[in-house]
């Protein structure tokens, strides 16, 4: 794919997390360590959750799914931005930044309808146990899974296909890590107005649709719970749900800072900052949150281990 018909543009140059010399071989150390435990994580809950039958539940299906798109969102743009701490130019082409762009969308996209099948999945265990079986059968949640995969394509498309069709100029330096939406249409030198357009419709139905389902979900969740006359079984119900609401926090509440800020409130630098937890702390917590929290993977851990020892 050449660069669009009208762009002058073959390349842009990111400027990264930091121009601070100083920081740059700290900040590669501490991003390549994040990196690393990153995929062992997600790597790990993927095979933990094949190699045992009793982790092939709907939650656990919805678990792989996530694991998974945590392992390709992070690996969409952290080796370029481990790159930009060794390089005195990072420079990255007008066809690796669209299709960075693309994939950026697509996971991100991928990893909130995720999440809201997840919080729908807890709703149907919790308030609906003896329809579990049929509201969530394999047909169902691949049903749920394909949706969301559908809508982040889709998504992701409207976006990328948009930005294809703008002009870019002289300008080629973006003033962020990665080839992110608002920083690329900064660029152009032609009218943004259709891309910022689709950037509102399509952010606000990827925005309201998960939100309120995840709050709906949760807001029967706590209503059942409430009505269960024993303190243990109260506790029970929120423990199966905590590491979940942990997950759900961390990924709207760190991309909703990220961007739902007033400009005037914060400079670009500050956005890279706190753009940092959503594209590279989150997908290194999820494992460890269903991990640590859960009986069922430590578990499954455990038996792996046993059978590993044993074979050898």
């Amino acid at each position: 794919m050449a660069p669009g018909n009208d762009s002058f543009v073959s390349g842009f140059i990111l400027v990264g997390l930091t121009d601070h010399p100083a920081l740059q071989i700290p900040c590669f150390f501490l991003f390549l360590a994040m990196y690393m435990f990153t995929m062992l994580g997600n790597l790990g809950m993927i095979f933990l959750i094949g190699l045992n039958s009793h982790l092939h539940t709907p939650m656990y299906f919805f678990l792989f799914n996530l694991s998974f798109i945590d392992l390709c969102y992070s690996s969409v743009f952290t080796p370029k931005m481990l790159i930009s701490f060794l390089s005195k130019k990072n420079i990255i082409s007008y066809q690796g930044c669209m299709a960075q762009l693309y994939f950026l969308c697509f996971f991100a996209i991928s990893d909130c309808y995720v999440l809201t099948s997840m919080a729908y999945d807890r709703y149907v265990a919790i308030c609906n146990p003896l329809l579990y079986n049929i509201a969530m059968s394999p047909k169902v949640c691949s049903n749920l899974i394909f949706g969301s995969y559908l809508m982040a394509f889709s998504s992701a498309m409207a976006h990328t296909g948009c930005m294809l069709r703008l002009t870019f100029c002289d300008a080629n330096t973006i003033n962020h890590y990665f080839c992110d939406i608002l920083p690329v249409l900064q660029l152009s030198c032609t009218s943004t107005y259709i891309n910022e357009l689709v950037v509102f419709i399509v952010g606000s139905i990827n925005i309201v649709v998960p939100s309120f389902t995840i709050f709906t979900s949760y807001g029967f969740v706590l209503s059942s719970i409430l009505h269960i006359s024993s303190t243990e079984g109260r506790i029970k119900a929120f423990h199966t749900c905590s590491s979940h609401i942990i997950a759900v926090s961390l990924f709207f509440g760190s991309s909703a800072f990220a961007y739902f800020q007033p400009s005037s409130a914060r400079s670009m630098n500050d956005g890279k900052i706190s753009s940092v937890f959503y594209t590279n702390v989150v997908p290194l917590m999820n494992p460890l949150v269903y991990s640590l929290r859960n009986k069922d993977v430590k578990l499954a851990l455990g038996k792996t281990l046993s059978r590993k020892k044993f074979s050898l």
